[in-house]
């Protein structure tokens, strides 16, 4: 049925699907995984690092980038469209704070963002982007954590997790999820992201933002510290478990 209905964007199918817009979803499904965890004191964000060829610099393709001043964005899906979001955000930001004399917050920019990827959900002769994005940062004291999809959704959220098998991971988050402070946010997010992902530092990106605090990216011998230490946690839980059994 859905060859009939999914060559224009701003066609319904008869049970009331955008097949563009799903399928945008698939790209975003199939991009690097992302997780974001919002603490008392902090919003993380652990990424995995697409893969780049030998001679390419890794620095060109990061996932994680920085919108303003107290606001971060990351995402998963399409680079090229994650770009064109990005710099529209980045002007938006700029145009707020010169209009308003004051910085945007973080859910203003998470529904500008969305807004534009709404629009490009029911114009003819364009295609959905196929991203999905984490808006955090810090409006006043409280953390804040939006993600954004390719229907133009936007949600706020304690944790959550976009891109390749971010099913498995936000079920991991569902259970394990507590408010953390300090270096147990950094940590929550990164064992749910080694649930999937290989525990290297030459895999992982973790960005932390703390209140009145330039956006803080984690060191690769700092990433390794807290994934032996995850290691060590595991292997001493295993042990606990055989002995008692």
């Amino acid at each position: 049925m859905s060859a009939k209905y999914d060559r224009a964007i701003t066609v319904f199918s008869p049970d009331g699907h955008l097949f563009q817009v799903e399928y945008a979803m698939e790209a975003v499904k199939r991009g690097t995984t992302a997780v974001g965890v919002r603490g008392k004191d902090s919003v993380v964000v652990a990424v995995e690092r697409k893969a780049t060829a030998k001679l390419q610099d890794a620095k060109t393709v990061r996932k994680l980038v920085q919108i303003d001043d107290h606001t971060c964005l990351v995402f998963s899906g399409l680079l090229a469209d994650a770009r064109t979001l990005i710099d529209r955000a980045r002007v938006e930001a700029q145009s707020y704070r010169l209009t308003m004399d004051e910085p945007a917050s973080v859910e203003h920019i998470a529904r500008y963002i969305a807004n534009i990827q709404q629009k490009y959900t029911q114009s003819g002769g364009v295609r959905p982007f196929g991203v999905s994005t984490f808006v955090l940062g810090f409006d006043g004291e409280n953390p804040r954590l939006f993600q954004t999809d390719p229907s133009g959704t936007f949600s706020e959220w304690k944790a959550n997790a976009v891109g390749r098998n971010s099913k498995t991971i936000r079920e991991y988050l569902e259970k394990n999820f507590e408010d953390t402070e300090g270096r147990a946010t950094p940590i929550l997010a990164l064992k749910a992201l080694t649930e999937m992902v290989e525990p290297s530092s030459k895999m992982i990106d973790v960005a932390v933002l703390t209140k009145g605090s330039p956006t803080t990216y984690l060191s690769n011998e700092e990433i390794d510290a807290m994934l032996k230490e995850i290691e060590e946690e595991k292997a001493s839980k295993l042990s606990r478990q055989a002995i008692s059994t």
